[in-house]
This record gives structure tokens, C-alpha cells and sequence, in this order.
């Protein structure tokens, strides 16, 4: 088992004629992802042959699950055409959307996540994401697939490096599902989705959540987790020596007062019997504390 996405999850490449979009459909392949087709619009007709791989390129989303059958995508689209790419996903009512792209213009996001809801088929991953990943079955964005192998626990993150990094702490367990969620002020999957998904999954047996200053998400997840979470979480929140009052980093987290400060949600956590590291490293600890008196 696995959440979002599974061996069954096909999928295609939104931008895969670009550079980027290239280099990621190759790695995604190299892995076992099933990779279908992609789509550039202009460019449909076109076949790109990847490692021995004939992939269709067509000029839409609803064209290319007409032809493939696919059930999800990934956007490695400039920021100033992600917006039409990701509405393009949803109208054709795709699952599954994975935004990759950073830099894509706030009105931009919440018009497509609000187009997401109002339509309601489409769950939105991001944006400014590494996606996701189901060790053994696929994995759709960026995230390295060599760090760690299959496992019981669960990892929902807001920052794609210390993804990276808890999956390397803990890969001697392994993971059933890791999904960076972007920490763009606008995203379409949250803790809450995330830490809902890996409760109800049955190989789950632990969860990894891994937040950043600035805003409430984590204080919410922490509501969240003291009403419905069953399964032992770790937490930890990224920033606990920023400075007051100054935005920091891709997610423009700014801290003012006590509210959004990482002492803050660490509270609120503890408070929801979370333990809470004070490093990655700590954090991974704790969960392996958990995991050997399993």
C-alpha cells in the first residue's frame, strides 16, 4: 500500500519536450515509474524516445488520457505557463497533479487551486515541490530514488531537502509514501491531507512531519493529529534560529511575534503528543526510538 500514488499510477509529463521536463521523465523512467506520454501543447504528434522508450507527445491533458489512459501529471512548466498547464489538468479531471515549478505567481496558484476545489476531481501536489514518492512502485517529480527503499513509514514535508534527508536518516526502515507538499503560501495538499491519508493507510505504522516557520499549518496539523491520529508522529520545524521579522527562504515564512515561530509549533505539537526534534537528525532519532519498541 501507498498513498497518492501506486504501481498502477500512470502517468504523464506536463512540459516533458523541455529541459527539465527531459531530464526528470528520464530519472522517473530509470526507476520504474510508469511514464505514458507527455504534453506540450503545439507539440502533439511529436514521439520522444527515452532509453529505448517511444513516449507521445500530445497538445492537451484531456487528449493525452483519451490516448494513454493516464491518471496523473507532473508539471516542470516555467512559471509563467504553469498556470494554463495546471488548469489544464483540471479540466480534464486528472487525480492527480503534481506542480514541480517554483516561482509561479501567488494569484496564479490560488486561481488554479481554487478552479481545483470548485471542480473537485483534481488533488493538487504543490507547487514548488519535489512531489512524491512510493518506494518500489513510483515516483513522479524530483525527489532522488536511490536514498531509500520500501517501509512503514510515513513522511509529509514542507521543505524538499530535508525530505531528501529524513529518507536517508531513516532508510534503514524505509517508507511507504514521502510527499513534499511545497511551501508556497497557496498549495493544494496539506499536513492534514497527508497525515489523513497515511492514518487510514493499513502499512503505515509511523509518520514523519516535517514543517517550516511562518503561517498556522502546523498548528492546525497539531489540532488535527490530538483529534484523529492514532499512529505515533515526529515532528520537526525548520527554522528555530530565524530572527524575528524578517521573511525567510523560498516559503517567505516572516515571524512576527510569537505566531509562526518554530517554538511555537513545536508547543502546539507537544501539546498533540507529537515529539518534536530540535534537528533533522534528533528528529530522525526519536522515530527510531519509536520504531524498535514496535
Amino acid at each position: 500500500m501507498a498513498i497518492f500514488i501506486n504501481k498502477d499510477t500512470k502517468l504523464i509529463v506536463q512540459g516533458m519536450t523541455g529541459s527539465e521536463g527531459m531530464k526528470h521523465t528520464t530519472r522517473m523512467l530509470k526507476y520504474g515509474t510508469n511514464v505514458v506520454g507527455g504534453v506540450t501543447p503545439g507539440k502533439g504528434g511529436q514521439v520522444v524516445e527515452i532509453d529505448g522508450r517511444s513516449l507521445p507527445v500530445f497538445n492537451s491533458v484531456a487528449e493525452a488520457v483519451a490516448a494513454t489512459g493516464a491518471n496523473a501529471s507532473v508539471v516542470f512548466v516555467p512559471p509563467k505557463f504553469a498556470k494554463a498547464a495546471v488548469m489544464d489538468a483540471i479540466d480534464a479531471e486528472l487525480p492527480l497533479c503534481v506542480v514541480i515549478t517554483e516561482g509561479i505567481p501567488v494569484h496564479d496558484s490560488a486561481a488554479f487551486y481554487a478552479h481545483a476545489v470548485a471542480k473537485g476531481k483534481t488533488r493538487l501536489i504543490g507547487p514548488n515541490c519535489p512531489g512524491l514518492i512510493s518506494p518500489g512502485l513510483s515516483n513522479i517529480g524530483i525527489i532522488p530514488g536511490d536514498i531509500t527503499g520500501a517501509g512503514r513509514i510515513g513522511l509529509v514535508s514542507k521543505s524538499g531537502t530535508l525530505t531528501y534527508q529524513m529518507m536517508y536518516e531513516l532508510r534503514d526502515f524505509g517508507f511507504s509514501t514521502a510527499v513534499g507538499i511545497g511551501g508556497d503560501p497557496i498549495i493544494g495538499t496539506t499536513h492534514i491531507d497527508c497525515l489523513k491519508a497515511f492514518q487510514d493507510d493499513p502499512d503505515t505504522d509511523a509518520i514523519v512531519m516535517i514543517g517550516e516557520i511562518g503561517g498556522d499549518a502546523e498548528e492546525r496539523a497539531a489540532a488535527f493529529i490530538a483529534e484523529y491520529v492514532t499512529k505515533p508522529v515526529v515532528g520537526y520545524v525548520a527554522g528555530f534560529t530565524a530572527p524575528e521579522g524578517k521573511t525567510m527562504g523560498h516559503a517567505g515564512a516572516i515571524v512576527s511575534g510569537s505566531s509562526g515561530t518554530a517554538e511555537a509549533k513545536k508547543v502546539a505539537l507537544e501539546a498533540a503528543g507529537v515529539k518534536v526534534g530540535k534537528t533533522p537528525s534528533e528528529t530522525a532519532a526519536l522515530m527510531r526510538e519509536i520504531l524498535k519498541a514496535r
